[in-house]
């Protein structure tokens, strides 16, 4: 994963950035979402390169699904979306619903939040799972249906051909949730994007999943984008992170460094939430106030009302996403003035 800094005080533009390592197999750029003339997501950049695990962190309505809802052109028409989401060299915002039918479920894939209203009731799940094996990868017949029987064996469904006739009433929620991967699989996707993929289920199976889901991607290569509020989850998995406020990308870094050293005041504030798996209890330390309503956005930086770190500055002006250490991304002033003192 790689973000574009709005401004760069060390010399490195945009063009720089993206030629560091592999580029990009999916690339965001100024993505602005609207609804009914509320901005929601606010110019937005953001890189994924194929192979890598990053995660999406941020409270609700943070704008973490609706960003790739809207990459993806799934919103509602009501939407207003502008920017770039390029998928390698080919443009999807805008893009015909022939390519965009031909993308989503091929070459980008995604599971939902809740399992059980993405399948539809009436359906048995074979048949579902192969409807997007015949639409993507032109199998059909019992050709279809014995990829489906693999599928549903490669995340570990038990008894897999006999659950092929099964409808999803009959599924517990974990079963549900590995049918929702293997239907994204189906597809034989570059990128896959889990949003809060595990939030109905027990932690056992939370765990199941998400070593699923590292196992795949390990044998088939395939980019993850794992949307989550939950940051222990977050850390075990990605191997870079991106946190989101109101719309925009407050923060970004290595999953290792973020934890070890969270630069903005949001993230502090996240990680403070935590309780300790280890060592003496203590009190855990919340984030006063709420996330602000889209339509009413404080002037300059949106967290400051709940910042305790806030300066005169932070009222005037939104911070930039600025590159403060290799590797390390941060929209704030307080920690852009430290990073550059220490550096």
């Amino acid at each position: 994963m790689m973000l574009h800094a709005a401004s760069d005080d060390f010399g490195l533009d945009d063009k720089t950035l993206l030629r560091i390592g592999q580029e990009p197999l999916v690339e965001i750029s100024n993505l602005a979402i609207d609804f009914e003339g509320v901005r929601v997501v606010h110019d937005l950049n953001l890189s994924i390169r194929r192979g890598e695990t990053l995660g999406i962190v941020g409270e609700s309505g943070c704008g973490k699904s609706v960003t790739w809802l809207g990459a993806l052109g799934l919103l509602p028409n009501k939407a207003r979306i502008a920017g770039s989401v390029r998928l390698e060299k080919q443009e999807l915002l805008g893009a015909s619903p022939a390519v965009l039918d031909r993308i989503r479920g091929g070459r980008i894939a995604m599971i939902f939040q809740d399992p059980a209203s993405s399948l539809n009731p009436v359906m048995r799940i074979g048949d579902q799972v192969a409807e997007a094996i015949v639409l993507h990868r032109g199998l059909s017949g019992a050709a279809a249906r014995a990829e489906a029987k693999r599928l549903f064996e490669l995340v570990a469904i038990p008894d897999a051909a006999r659950r092929l006739d099964a409808y999803p009433h009959e599924l517990s929620g974990g079963q549900s949730q590995r049918v929702m991967i293997a239907m994204a699989l189906a597809g034989q996707p570059d990128v896959l994007i889990a949003d809060e993929p595990t939030t109905a289920l027990d932690a056992t199976i939370q765990a199941q999943i998400l070593d699923l889901l590292g196992t795949i991607r390990r044998e088939t290569g395939m980019a993850i984008v794992l949307i989550s509020h939950d940051l222990g989850i977050i850390s075990e998995t990605c191997e870079r992170i991106a946190v989101m406020y109101s719309g925009r990308i407050v923060e970004a870094a290595p999953s290792s460094a973020l934890f070890d050293e969270p630069l903005h005041p949001y993230t502090q504030g996240l990680l403070a939430a935590l309780p300790p798996l280890e060592g003496a209890r203590r009190r855990l330390q919340p984030i006063d106030g709420q996330v602000p309503m889209p339509a009413n956005l404080p002037r300059g930086c949106a967290f400051a009302p709940r910042c305790k770190q806030r300066e005169s500055a932070c009222g005037t002006a939104v911070p930039p996403l600025i590159l403060v250490r290799p590797g390390r991304f941060v929209s704030c002033i307080p920690a852009t003035s430290a990073s550059q003192t220490f550096c």
